[in-house]
Parts: C-alpha cells; sequence; structure tokens
C-alpha cells in the first residue's frame, strides 16, 4: 500500500502512485509510554467531541497523531473551490513544491511556449502556491507537464516569488528521486535509473541512486554552461565599481567575492549578503545585455551568487550563497549556480576535465558536488557539460484549497 495518497495527473500525465517495497512491517510490544499516549488520544478525541463508535473504528491503540491523520485524510469539512494537490521536498535545504494536481492544460507546443503560458495565463496559481498563507517568501515550486522531446520522461517548469526560471538544480535533484518513486520511470534499475527531466533550458539528464526499491542520491548532467563574461566591472549604488564573472548554467548568474563588501558568505546576516548581492544584480541587469545563442528566453539575469573567492582548486569546500529572483534566498549551494561557476572555474584554467570540487551553502551549510565533464561548444561560446551531485528528501503531501469568499486565497508576500 502507499505511505501517501494516490495523487492524480496533471496537464494529461497520468496518476501518479508512490513505489515502495519492503512489506508489513512487525508488530512491537508497546511501551507503557506508548499505551499512555494512546489512552490520552482517545480521552482527547471524546472530549473534543468525537463519538465513541469513531474511536473505536480508528482504533484506540492509535496515537493521536495517527487517528487525526486518519480522519483528515478522509475529507475536508464541507466547502467550495478549486483544490491544488502537491508533494514537498527539500534539496540543502531549499524547498521544492512539487506540484501534481490542481492546474488546467498548459498550451503550448513546447517546454519554453508552456512556460510563456503560464506567466501570462496562469500566474495566479503560482501566487496561490508560492506566497503565504499556503508558502512563504522563499518557497519554489515546480510544475510536471508532458515534453515535447520523445527521451523525455517528463517536462517541468518552475516557478518562484518572481516569476517562472529556465533551469533549477536542485530542483532536478530531487525531481529526478520523484520520477523514479511516483512511477514516471516504468522500469527503474540498479545502481542507478536514469530520468530524462526537460526543463525549459533544454533536457537535463539525472541519475538516481536505487536499490531495493529506494531511492537515493542524484546526480545531473547540465545543459552546455558557459563563462558569459569575466573581471567585467560595473558600477554598484553604494558601492561603487564592483568586479564581476558571468556564467551560465541553465540561467545567468553574476558572481562576487562577497569580501568586496566586507562581508563573509557564512558569517554575516543574511539581511546584508542579500542588499549585496540585490544592489549588484540591479547593476548588471542595468548595465550589461546579456544574449543566449538558442533563444531569448534565456537571456536574462536570475540572480548574484556571493562566493568566498576560494575559485582555485582545493579538496576542501568552497562557500556561496545565492540570491535571485526578487531577494530570494536558496538555502542549498544552488545546482544551476554550481553549474556556472564551474564552467567559469573550468574557463579560467582553475579546474580540470573530472576534477571534482565540493560546493557548500552559506545558508545552511548543505553540500553538493560538481565538476566538468565534457568540453563542448553553445554557438560561439566554448563551453562544458558539468555533472552536480546532491540529496533530496521527502517532507510531506497536501491538498491546498482556495474557498470563493478567501480573501486572501491568492497569496501574499510580506518583504
Amino acid at each position: 500500500m502507499s505511505p501517501f495518497p494516490p495523487l492524480g495527473g496533471s496537464n494529461g500525465l497520468p496518476p501518479v502512485q508512490w513505489r515502495t517495497s519492503g512489506g508489513i512491517p512487525k508488530k512491537k510490544k508497546k511501551s507503557s509510554a506508548r499505551s499512555f499516549i494512546d489512552k490520552l488520544s482517545v480521552i482527547l478525541l471524546a472530549q473534543a467531541g468525537w463519538s465513541s463508535a469513531f474511536i473505536v473504528k480508528t482504533g484506540t491503540v492509535r496515537s493521536v497523531f495517527r487517528v487525526l491523520t486518519a480522519a483528515m485524510d478522509v475529507q475536508l469539512p464541507p466547502h467550495e473551490g478549486a483544490k491544488l494537490s502537491v508533494v514537498d521536498m527539500h534539496t540543502g535545504g531549499e524547498p521544492l513544491r512539487v506540484i501534481v494536481s490542481g492546474y488546467p492544460e498548459v498550451q503550448g507546443d513546447t517546454v519554453l511556449s508552456k512556460r510563456r503560458y503560464l506567466r501570462e495565463h496562469l500566474d495566479h496559481l503560482r501566487r496561490a502556491l508560492m506566497y503565504e498563507p499556503r508558502g512563504h517568501y522563499d518557497m519554489y515550486g515546480a510544475l510536471v507537464v508532458r515534453s515535447e522531446l520523445a527521451e523525455a520522461h517528463l517536462g517541468v517548469l518552475f516557478m518562484h516569488n518572481e516569476g517562472y526560471s529556465t533551469m533549477c538544480g536542485h530542483a532536478v535533484i530531487a525531481l529526478g528521486r520523484f520520477a523514479v518513486d511516483y512511477g514516471l520511470v516504468k522500469e527503474p534499475r540498479s545502481p542507478e535509473t536514469a530520468v530524462n527531466i526537460h526543463c525549459p533550458c533544454g533536457l537535463v539528464k539525472a541519475f538516481v541512486e536505487y536499490s531495493e526499491g529506494k531511492t537515493g542520491a542524484v546526480r545531473f548532467l547540465s545543459v552546455p554552461a558557459f563563462a558569459f563574461a569575466t573581471d567585467l566591472t560595473v558600477a554598484v549604488k553604494g558601492f561603487g565599481d564592483v568586479m564581476v564573472d558571468i556564467g551560465y548554467g541553465g540561467a545567468y548568474y553574476a558572481f562576487v567575492d562577497a569580501r568586496r563588501f566586507g562581508l563573509d558568505v557564512s558569517k554575516s546576516r543574511t539581511r546584508d549578503l542579500v542588499d549585496a548581492a540585490t544592489a549588484v544584480t540591479t547593476a548588471v541587469k542595468a548595465q550589461v545585455k546579456l544574449h543566449h545563442p538558442v533563444s531569448d528566453d534565456l537571456a536574462f539575469l536570475y540572480g548574484t551568487i556571493l562566493t568566498d573567492g576560494k575559485d582555485e582548486y582545493s579538496q576542501e569546500a568552497t562557500c556561496n550563497i545565492c540570491v535571485f529572483a526578487d531577494a530570494q534566498v536558496d538555502r542549498s549551494p544552488t545546482g544551476s549556480g554550481v553549474t556556472a561557476r564551474v564552467a567559469l572555474q573550468y574557463h579560467k584554467g582553475l579546474i580540470q576535465l573530472n576534477q571534482s570540487r565540493m560546493f557548500k551553502s552559506g545558508a545552511t551549510g548543505s553540500q553538493f558536488r560538481g565538476k566538468a565533464v565534457e568540453e563542448i561548444t553553445c554557438g560561439d561560446f566554448k563551453a562544458v557539460v558539468v555533472e552536480v551531485a546532491g540529496r533530496a528528501f521527502y517532507t510531506g503531501v497536501s491538498n491546498f484549497v482556495q474557498e470563493p469568499d478567501d480573501e486572501l486565497t491568492h497569496g501574499f508576500l510580506l518583504k
């Protein structure tokens, strides 16, 4: 039996079911503490107005948490309004809300055109799931859609507090596990299962550890990553001239040594790091015109990554923190940011092919491994394919509703 309730398909995708193994666990002798909790559960439920018949039916040997969970799984109180079903995960502390049902058909012949349609016609649903009261300022989401590519197991559209991104490494790591566990890959194989995820920036190939029915760590191979500009001077309000690098890893980022602002990516106040990074992003957007060989939809600056300045190869982890979209802070080392940073380091001759480095989040201390694995080209740019590896974990499953008389049903943000 599935530990999660069945989840309906989204945008014409088939219903997804949790893949599990291991059978029914053996019964354990109940401790006296457990028995006390069970009895207390029944008393509390009775005092709350639950009928004795219901308590007996659900089983007095269950804890209050199991009884309440069982009751909540049955149904919400009578209500009107749309329902949105999600699976919540995190990668290195960075949330990912995978939307599995509740969206109407997303129009478009390509994943990129679907991204445009989402932005122009269905943005109210992004706000409903990313913003409070269902989300928060730094929530991140992914909508699974059909891909036009035959080799893709799924397409995905990423969303955040400002809009829609073109690539997200932490989400790819989480979606790799999700795709295997929820049956989007029909025949998982050990020791690794390949999952082709079609992102707006292109096809990303993920590889999910798989053994005895369980998924584990995930690595992925990036789209072509390259250095767009290095040692570029921009005038940053409040800080004067600042030297930046701009790299592409499925999205464009500006990179700056945090010490230029007198900051430490691991120890300084998050607010100070956000202010400095946001100032850089504003300056680069105003002073640097970006372009991409594949599509104009990819030619925008996603954010700024402040680093510890340790770009020379070392077996010790190098730290960074990413501020993207509308001053949103990534809790993970940032998968697409690691991709772009590796591309920049390779471009500068600081790292060689297949030379792995560890990248550490200044926010949480979580780590990704990154390395350049192949030289290629992207238009006129000399590029590399970068492999990034990390772990993702499940945090829950939710069914959200939008009651029509709720004045805040479409969400709000506190800044």
